[in-house]
């Protein structure tokens, strides 16, 4: 039987982390992997411009994406420039009527505002035409982004760490990381206290978190200084949002599936300015309104989001290779979701498409692992009149008549990926290494918590048991969707067990009273101040 601290050893050296230097800055509570950001290219000629406006007395907006890393991105360069400068506002678009990035209307309303610079986040790469006019109309853009560029590039001052010529040493911030660079930057330029960064490390960690890019490196640095600044309590509209949805202590899972969905729920179901006002405002009544309004989109958020799912899942034949669904009634603000659920039951590649105006339809998409769903669709781009994306989703506006043809284009395509992999679709749990039931442990819990925060590019360890007895089987909730049971091993080893709503699916494996393997991760949980380790079975099967 290994010790935990051996067993966290073997799961850092299968992800590749094997040096006692680099297992000591991955495992510390204090990590120190963070770069100059005046290595992200044009960023020295971003803050100059942004610094001589400032003295010039320019007006500034920020302009963001309606997600939770756009709304932080705002809030944390607003709060650094709000230093320098009092004539400064920010513009979120509409997800419904203006969609992703900028577009011209919203340039020119803008423009119109007495807005002198016009500073991106999240967004603006490619956006070289709306560039184009905001400079036609006078007012100079800078544009700091972390998305693909595959297309031609805004002609501004671009700060994009994916941009070929740029040599910073990590590529993967996210934009609110792209935009806490800049807070350094200016901070740096400007004289102001350094110590200003601390007070928008929390954001970034939530935004961060919420884009889903990868916890490695800077990200990790970024989000484990921001989970003990969220925790230290210092940011009252957070601690109101926590309370609001009963999270005493946040870890990044608990930003991936409560305080990011809540955030992106006001720009799904009404307007993103919602969620950045609750972080801008001092006032208490005001985010006690805002956070009260972001547990309400939420709620409703997922009352549609089930009711969509399941109309969906009833359009379904089974013989699908790629889902294409073509939806009257579903609420645009939730197609992206229930696309990525479908593609999840269905392990298909699914796209759903709604109504946009008169003859068009707009689209959105999500993909498995191994299927690019952006270079599937671009080899189709003519059927688009707008369309971007990366590796897992995508997004396009299409008129209704090029549907079909997108359809069979698309149908033409799995097949030829299937004659080249006939396993495309099959449905396989990795895992990091074998344990046996003896093995889980609350010192093994706290072990692996030492990981956190996991999530993309650092998940949560994943572990098979092997050659185990199920016991003790009681089936929980109200449709008996949940089963608790014991794991014994042939040696006697005992480990408790909890599946979560698919326990009726698998149901004949959990009475078959026959040698099982289970894959899942391992938990620890405090009740009435005693400790209790449970493994949470994802995947289970009778052994061959």
């Amino acid at each position: 039987m290994r010790k935990p601290e051996e067993i966290l050893k073997e799961i850092l050296s299968v992800r590749g982390i094997v040096t006692s230097e680099d297992i000591s800055e991955f495992l510390s509570d204090k990590p120190r992997k963070t770069y100059d950001p005046f290595l992200l290219l044009n960023m020295e000629a971003g803050v100059d411009l942004l610094l001589s406006e400032i003295k010039l007395g320019t007006k500034i907006c920020i302009y963001g994406d309606y997600d939770a890393d756009g709304v932080t991105s705002i809030c944390i360069l607003s709060h650094v420039l709000s230093m320098l400068t009092d004539d400064l506002t920010y513009y979120i678009p509409s997800r419904f009527e203006e969609g992703y990035g900028l577009n011209k209307d919203a340039i020119k309303k803008i423009h119109e505002d007495g807005v002198g610079l016009l500073v991106t986040v999240d967004c603006g790469s490619v956006s070289y035409e709306e560039v184009e006019y905001a400079k036609q109309l006078g007012m100079k853009v800078i544009v700091t982004d972390h998305h693909s560029i595959d297309d031609i590039k805004a002609d501004c001052i671009l700060i994009n760490p994916k941009q070929k010529e740029c040599t910073y040493p990590f590529r993967e911030l996210a934009g609110c990381g792209v935009a806490f660079k800049m807070a350094q930057a200016l901070l740096i330029k400007s004289g102001l206290p350094r110590n200003l960064l601390n007070e928008v490390l929390d954001l970034a960690a939530v935004g961060t978190v919420g884009d889903v890019v990868s916890l490695t490196d800077e990200n990790r640095t970024i989000v484990k200084y921001g989970l003990n600044k969220i925790n230290a309590g210092s940011r009252l509209s957070l601690n109101k949002l926590k309370k609001a949805i009963s999270l005493p202590w946040i870890t990044s899972e608990n930003i991936a599936f409560g305080i990011a969905p809540h955030i992106n729920a006001a720009g799904r179901m009404a307007s993103a300015k919602e969620a950045a006002e609750l972080f801008l405002t001092d006032n208490e009544l005001t985010m006690d309104e805002k956070v009260e309004r972001l547990v309400g989109y939420n709620s409703l958020r997922k009352k549609k989001q089930e009711d969509a799912y399941n109309r969906c899942m009833e359009k379904l034949t089974g013989d699908e290779k790629f889902i294409v669904l073509h939806m009257e009634d579903i609420h645009e603000g939730i197609g992206g979701i229930v696309a990525g659920k479908i593609k999840e039951t269905a392990c298909r590649p699914t796209v759903i498409v709604t109504p946009s105006g008169e003859g068009y339809l707009k689209g959105t998409g999500r993909s498995l692992d191994n299927i690019d769903i952006y270079e599937l669709l671009k080899k189709h781009e003519g059927l688009f009149e707008r369309f971007g994306g990366h590796k897992s989703a995508c997004g396009f506006l299409m008129k209704e008549e090029n549907l079909e043809v997108l359809k069979c284009a698309l149908d033409k395509d799995m097949e030829v990926m299937l004659e080249d992999d006939p396993h495309l679709f099959d449905k396989d749990v990795d895992w990091d290494m074998e344990v046996t039931p003896e093995e889980v442990t609350v010192a093994l819990a706290a072990e692996l918590e030492k990981m956190e925060p996991v999530g993309q590019g650092n998940p949560k360890p994943m572990f098979i048991i092997r050659d185990i007895s199920i016991v003790q089987t009681r089936f929980m909730g109200a449709d008996s969707t949940h089963a608790r049971f014991t794991a014994v091993s042939e040696t006697g080893g005992r480990c408790e067990c909890v599946l979560f709503k698919r326990a009726q699916e698998l149901k004949d494996i959990l009475l078959a009273g026959e040698p099982a393997e289970l894959i899942g991760t391992v938990e620890r949980q405090t009740w009435n101040g005693r400790e209790r380790v449970q493994f949470i079975v994802e995947e289970m099967m009778l052994c061959k």
